[in-house]
């Protein structure tokens, strides 16, 4: 009984020890390969699809700010002001799913939860995945800071089939830089994010159209970092 608990304590250990000096590295590093990228490639060779990876790390400075908005606006306006949990988003969902049972779920993800998952974990929605990413959550709002996570976040983001991060998205989709990229382009890469496999930022379909519009309508009162 000693020996096994002492596993377990040198596992937890272990864990720990290489859980933060991960996300230490990829403070500075940028993160070569995700895991949900290696799941694209081996569910396309299930479905008999080669699919390669398109991505290419750019910096902070060589993205369009206009699209730093675009995803704030889009997928967390409140960015700026928490801890990486946006606690009246979670309590609002919480009762939005309540009251809809057997429905389609309502999520409260911040881009700090949603880069948490995309960086170091896989989609699911077990208990044991959601820990996790809270975990990895806590320790990228304290180790890498605002600035950091955006910027992670929009360079291993998934725009459709084998294409992450946004200067892949801009170069496939609009054939130009991510820097370049202009307002309603921002916008438009920004609503499918939700479903970028689905969706089409150069084919919108009228519910995208209307996504768009509402991004546009934020993105000047959001704020993002410096």
């Amino acid at each position: 009984m000693f020996k096994l608990l002492k596993f377990i304590a040198k596992v937890i250990l272990f864990f720990f020890i290489s859980s933060i000096s991960i996300v230490i590295i990829y403070k500075f590093i940028p993160p070569p390969i995700t895991p949900i990228m290696i799941i694209r490639v081996f569910e396309g060779w299930f479905e008999g699809k080669n699919i390669g990876i398109k991505k290419k790390w750019v910096s902070y400075e060589e993205v369009s700010k206009n699209f730093f908005r675009a995803v704030v606006s889009a997928e967390d306006s409140r960015f700026m002001n928490h801890n990486g949990f946006d606690w009246d988003a979670i309590e609002a969902a919480r009762r939005y799913n309540e009251a809809r049972k057997g429905k389609k779920l309502r999520g409260a993800s911040t881009i700090s939860m949603q880069t948490a998952k995309n960086a170091f974990l896989w989609h699911g929605r077990n208990y044991v995945r959601k820990a996790l990413e809270a975990y990895f959550t806590i320790l990228i709002e304290f180790i890498w800071g605002k600035k950091r996570i955006l910027e992670v976040y929009v360079n291993i983001i998934e725009f459709g089939e084998g294409i992450f991060g946004v200067q892949a998205a801009s170069e496939y989709y609009f054939k130009k830089n991510a820097k370049d990229l202009n307002r309603r382009e921002c916008a438009l890469l920004a609503a499918v994010l939700p479903n970028p496999r689905r969706w089409s930022p150069i084919n919108p379909t009228p519910y995208i159209e209307k996504r768009v519009d509402f991004i546009q309508g934020r993105m000047n009162s959001v704020v993002i970092p410096k």
